[in-house]
């Protein structure tokens, strides 16, 4: 049986003609840069299929064993220098984080 985790998702939207450098630097910088952080277990990026109501167009979804590793994210070194990079990259044409929200497990059907 797959073990169930803690999951952070992250909603993002970006500019279209920033999208190319978007996921570049989601997917070389960004992303390694968090997982330096022990808490975090796994990260998988999605694109929505379709985008007809105007839904953000990336997803992220963090995977944490437990609720303590999440809570711990936000005051560690490696969120907080991870926070510091994409200020800089992205000052003046920031991306939009839309939404996030956190979720822990009530039950899991295999087959």
């Amino acid at each position: 049986m797959a073990q169930t985790r803690i999951l952070n998702i992250v909603a993002t939207e970006c500019a279209p003609k920033n999208n190319a450098k978007f996921n570049k630097w989601y997917d070389e910088v960004h992303i390694p840069m968090l997982m330096k952080y022990k808490g975090i277990k796994k990260v998988t990026r999605y694109k929505m299929l379709e985008n007809k109501d105007k839904k953000p167009k990336y997803l992220a979804v963090y995977e944490f064993d437990t609720k303590k590793d999440l809570d711990e994210l936000s005051k560690s070194p490696e969120f907080k220098a991870a926070i510091e990079e994409m200020q800089g990259t992205w000052k003046g044409e920031m991306f939009d984080i839309k939404w996030a929200v956190s979720a822990e497990p009530l039950k899991t059907w295999e087959r």
